[in-house]
């Protein structure tokens, strides 16, 4: 993408070399694509990642494994599912994939954009059938709460881990709370295979139904039938096709060796962009504040001083300078599609106007993040 628009610092760049490549490679030599056996491989070392007896179903999205979760929990019409609306409007569009209600809680405050406990517990009602937790920009939420929460209600817990690969809550890894948890790895991720993501789960009979439900609802794989283990099929219950193929598997596999010393560099970088905004610009408010080591510091956001109407001229004037920058996230409640749906959510109606997300990604040098504090203090 930097290369193409010719940007100075763009929002993220891929980290891919030679590995990558022949892994790719490989795969288009054996002449099987579709999900096989490095779609296997790679779900075995993802469990072995996150540990806590996970088992791990690939797929073709995140959105895919929040909707699968949801369904293979049986999230259905008319239950309602708690979520945070300042996050991607996958998470929303999941809910009502399965005929679910999404009921909108709060962020903490401004310095946690991650979502209240608190607005979650009040916003419970008899018809309130799971809670979907993101861990925002990587930081992990408050899992105690949260899990002590659904426990006393009868709820299902359901986790948003895209931003959050190898987070960890009081030395848990995120996605092991949950009855699920899904991850992303679309390509401005910590990891990525371009498109793909991955659902992690304890319950064998829950990732069991999960992987019939990637897959059509049939009752064998493709890749079985065409080795001779499996001559005859049925098909189960209805299905999706949400797979992932073995080119993405083999990319994810060499990007999953890497991921731990990505999010070093990313929490390297972190740490240096709060240095010098708190310098520089010490109007800019950045959330999170507190050292979290358990973070995965997949972005950077910060809020821009005033009641957030010059927020895009400065989005644009970061543009005209070369500098991309982001918005994390206009919260989904005001978008068209979601008018008409109950939000009282204040806190997050405060601050949306104001968030701009800085560059942030493995390569990004110190003369980039140079650059990226002096234009914005231009554009200030």
């Amino acid at each position: 993408m930097s290369r193409d628009m010719n940007w100075k610092v763009p929002f993220f760049d891929l980290v891919f070399g030679d590995d990558e490549k022949k892994a790719a490679i490989s795969v288009i030599e054996s002449n099987w694509l579709t999900a096989g056996p490095r779609v296997k491989e790679f779900e075995t070392a993802f469990s072995s990642v996150v540990g806590w007896s996970s088992d791990s179903v690939a797929v073709s999205s995140a959105t895919a494994g929040l909707h699968l979760s949801l369904h293979a929990l049986d999230i259905g019409p008319g239950d309602e599912v708690i979520l945070p609306s300042l996050t991607f409007v996958a998470c929303a569009n999941a809910v009502r994939y399965v005929g679910a209600i999404p009921v909108f809680a709060d962020i903490n405050n401004e310095f946690d954009w991650n979502m209240s406990v608190t607005d979650a517990k009040a916003k419970i009602t008899p018809r309130t059938r799971a809670i979907m937790v993101v861990h925002f920009a990587g930081h992990p939420c408050d899992m105690d709460a949260f899990t002590s929460l659904c426990q006393e209600n009868g709820l299902v817990l359901v986790e948003d881990c895209s931003h959050a690969h190898l987070g960890s809550w009081k030395g848990r890894p995120v996605g092991t709370f949950g009855e699920t948890g899904c991850f992303s790895f679309y390509s401005n991720k910590n990891m990525t295979t371009g498109e793909g993501g991955m659902v992690v789960a304890r319950d064998q009979r829950l990732v069991e139904r999960m992987r019939m439900l990637r897959s059509h609802g049939i009752s064998t794989s493709t890749y079985r039938r065409f080795k001779g283990h499996d001559y005859a099929y049925d098909v189960v219950e209805l299905g999706y096709s949400y797979r992932m193929d073995e080119i993405r598997a083999a990319i994810g596999l060499v990007q999953l060796g890497k991921l731990r010393g990505f999010n070093m560099e990313r929490k390297a970088r972190d740490e240096r962009y709060r240095a010098l905004i708190s310098t520089h610009l010490p109007a800019v408010q950045i959330p999170f504040p507190h050292e979290n080591s358990e973070s995965s510091f997949h972005i950077f956001p910060v809020l821009l001083p005033g009641n957030g109407e010059d927020r895009n001229e400065v989005l644009q004037a970061m543009g005209a300078r070369g500098i991309q920058c982001s918005i994390h996230y206009r919260p989904i409640h005001t978008f068209s599609a979601y008018q008409g749906v109950n939000a009282d959510v204040p806190v997050t109606d405060g601050i949306a106007g104001s968030i701009l997300t800085l560059p942030l990604f493995p390569s990004l040098t110190d003369g980039q993040m140079d650059m990226v504090v002096d234009a914005l203090r231009e554009c200030l």
